[in-house]
C-alpha cells in the first residue's frame, strides 16, 4: 500500500555545482507535511549508488525563521569528478503501520540530475557548456508549462542546447501581487510570503531539480522597486507602516537567503577560457548605489582583473535608458559609471545575461577604449502576469540607440557608440523575442512578449577565443515531431568572444 501523502509538496533543488561538489536543498515549503525522523539523499551515477547522506530530525532547519512549520536541509557532496553527470534521490523512512497495512520502507519523494562543471570549456564541434536562463515567473496561468518545456529540452534536446546550469534572474515569485498583500497582521504577512514560495517552487519543480541552479532576486521577491516605498500602487501602501515593512522585509529576506540561496557577488571560471560572475544588484540597494562598498569593490575587482572573456549575470540590463516609472541601474549614476569603467578596463569581451523588463532581446555595442564589446542578452518573462496586473507588460524596443548615455560617456571620457540590434531586410530584428496580442477582458489584456527562456552555449576556440550561440525557447509552443519547445529566432545568435 502507498503511504498516504502528496510527494508533489516535497522539493529537491540542485543549487550550486562546482567542478568537484554540489549543494542540494531538500525539504518542503508547504505547512502541512510532517518533519521526517529520518530521511536521506542518495548520490548515484548511471549504474551505482555512490554515496548517501542521512538526515535526522535535528538536521532540519526552518526556511522562514518566524514560522514553526516548513523545513529544509542542505546536503553537500564533495570529491566529485569534473564534467560528470550524477543523479540524486530524496527519500524518507516510513515506519511499519499495521492499521493501514504499511510495511517499513524508504519512500521516494523527489529525484534530480546535475553535471559538475568542467575544468575547461568544451572544444569539439557540436559540444558546448550551456547556461539556461530566464526571469519573471508568475504561477497563476502557467499550468506547469515552464517546468515541462525546460524538462523536455534538458532530457531530449540537442546536446549543445541542453542546459548544464540554470540562472534564474529575478521575480521567481511575486510577493506583492494580490489584495492579501494589504494585510497589517504580521503572522498573515509571513504566511502569505511562505505560501507564495511553496506554490511557485512546486510549479518549477522539474526545472529546479535539473542542473545546478543559481538564483538572483529582483524587486518582486520583496516588493515593487524594493527597497524604496514611494510607489503609489494601492497594494503597497501598507508598507509605509514601519511594522508591516519590517515584517515583510524579514520574511522576504528569509526566502532569498534560505530558499533561493542567492549570492551577493560570486564567481567561477573555466580555466583561463571564461569567467562567470553573478551579482545581486537588488537586495542591498540604497540611495548611494546598488551594492554596499565592500561588495561593489569585489565586483570591480572581478571585472578589472579578467584575463579572458567574461559573463556577468545580473537582474536588470546595463544597456538601458533612464526610467521615470521605477529605478533601474541608470538610477544609481555613480556605481553605474564605475561598473562600466571596470568592465571596459581590459580588452576582453563581456556578456551580460539579465531579465526583469518583460521582453527578450539581444544587442551588442563596443564598450570603452580598450577594444572590448558588450553583448547583452535579456530573457523575460518565463510566465506573464494576468488580469489587472497583466497591464504591466512590455515588448522589445531598439533603445537606447547609443550607449552609454551622453552624460555617462562624458564622465568616462568615451564617445557613445551605436547599439547593434541586428536588423535585416526580412525581419524587423532577428533577435527580439516575438510578441502576442492581448484581448480586453481576458487574462492577458495587453500586447506582451511570448513566454520564453534562453540558452547560451559556450565553446572554446583557438587563441583564447570563445564561440557563443544563443537561442530563445517558447514555453507555450512545442514542435509536433519532437515535442520540444519551439525556437523563436529564425536562426541562432552567434558571436565570437575575444
Amino acid at each position: 500500500m502507498t503511504y498516504p501523502t502528496s510527494t508533489a509538496q516535497w522539493s529537491l533543488v540542485v543549487h550550486r555545482v562546482a567542478r568537484a561538489s554540489v549543494e542540494v536543498w531538500v525539504g518542503t515549503l508547504f505547512p502541512t507535511l510532517k518533519m521526517p525522523e529520518l530521511a536521506r539523499v542518495r548520490l548515484l551515477d548511471d549504474e551505482h549508488e555512490l554515496r548517501t547522506r542521512r538526515i535526522r530530525r535535528s538536521d532540519w532547519s526552518r526556511p522562514f525563521r518566524e514560522l514553526d512549520r516548513r523545513f529544509y536541509c542542505l546536503v553537500t557532496f564533495r570529491e566529485l569528478t569534473p564534467g560528470t553527470e550524477y543523479r540524486l534521490a530524496f527519500e524518507r523512512w516510513v515506519e511499519e503501520d499495521h492499521e493501514i497495512g504499511v510495511l517499513p520502507h524508504w519512500q521516494h519523494l523527489r529525484a534530480g540530475r546535475f553535471r559538475t562543471l568542467p575544468a575547461r570549456l568544451p572544444s569539439a564541434a557540436g559540444e558546448a557548456f550551456t547556461i539556461g536562463f530566464g526571469s519573471c515567473f508568475y504561477n497563476h496561468r502557467d499550468g506547469g508549462r515552464v517546468a515541462a518545456a525546460y524538462k523536455r529540452l534538458y532530457a531530449r534536446g540537442d546536446p549543445a542546447a541542453r542546459p548544464d546550469v540554470t540562472m534564474l534572474l529575478g521575480d521567481q515569485v511575486y510577493l506583492d501581487i494580490g489584495f492579501d498583500s494589504l494585510s497589517l497582521i504580521p503572522g498573515e504577512i509571513r504566511e502569505r510570503i511562505a505560501d507564495d514560495y511553496a506554490l511557485h517552487w512546486q510549479a518549477l519543480g522539474s526545472l529546479l531539480g535539473r542542473g545546478g541552479t543559481w538564483m538572483l532576486p529582483d524587486d518582486h521577491e520583496y516588493w515593487n522597486d524594493y527597497p524604496f516605498v514611494d510607489s503609489l500602487l494601492p497594494a503597497l501602501l501598507a508598507l509605509r507602516l514601519p511594522h508591516v515593512r519590517e515584517t515583510w522585509t524579514r520574511a522576504a529576506r528569509d526566502g532569498v537567503e534560505n530558499v533561493q540561496r542567492s549570492p551577493v557577488v560570486e564567481s567561477f571560471a573555466f580555466g583561463n577560457d571564461l569567467t562567470v560572475c553573478l551579482a545581486d544588484l537588488r537586495s542591498h540597494r540604497s540611495e548611494e548605489g546598488f551594492l554596499p562598498p565592500r561588495e561593489f569593490r569585489k565586483l570591480q575587482h572581478w571585472a578589472r582583473h579578467r584575463s579572458c572573456p567574461g559573463v556577468l549575470v545580473i537582474q536588470q540590463p546595463l544597456c538601458v535608458t533612464r526610467s521615470a516609472a521605477e529605478r533601474n541601474l541608470c538610477s544609481f549614476p555613480n556605481q553605474y559609471a564605475r561598473l562600466l569603467a571596470a568592465l571596459a578596463a581590459v580588452p576582453h569581451d563581456i556578456v551580460v545575461l539579465s531579465g526583469d523588463v518583460h521582453f527578450g532581446r539581444i544587442c551588442q555595442v563596443p564598450i570603452g577604449t580598450a577594444g572590448a564589446r558588450l553583448t547583452e542578452i535579456v530573457s523575460s518573462p518565463l510566465s506573464n502576469l494576468t488580469g489587472l496586473n497583466g497591464l504591466a507588460t512590455n515588448v522589445a524596443m531598439s533603445r537606447p540607440e547609443k550607449f552609454p548615455a551622453p552624460d555617462v560617456a562624458a564622465e568616462l571620457g568615451w564617445e557613445p557608440q551605436p547599439v547593434d540590434y541586428f536588423r535585416d531586410e526580412r525581419y524587423r530584428t532577428r533577435f527580439f523575442v516575438g510578441e502576442i496580442r492581448g484581448r480586453l477582458w481576458s487574462a492577458y489584456p495587453k500586447r506582451r512578449t511570448r513566454e520564453h527562456f534562453m540558452t547560451v552555449g559556450l565553446r572554446r576556440l583557438p587563441k583564447g577565443r570563445v564561440e557563443l550561440e544563443a537561442e530563445a525557447w517558447l514555453v507555450r509552443r512545442r514542435t509536433s515531431r519532437t515535442n520540444l519547445p519551439v525556437r523563436d529566432f529564425a536562426q541562432p545568435f552567434r558571436t565570437v568572444l575575444r
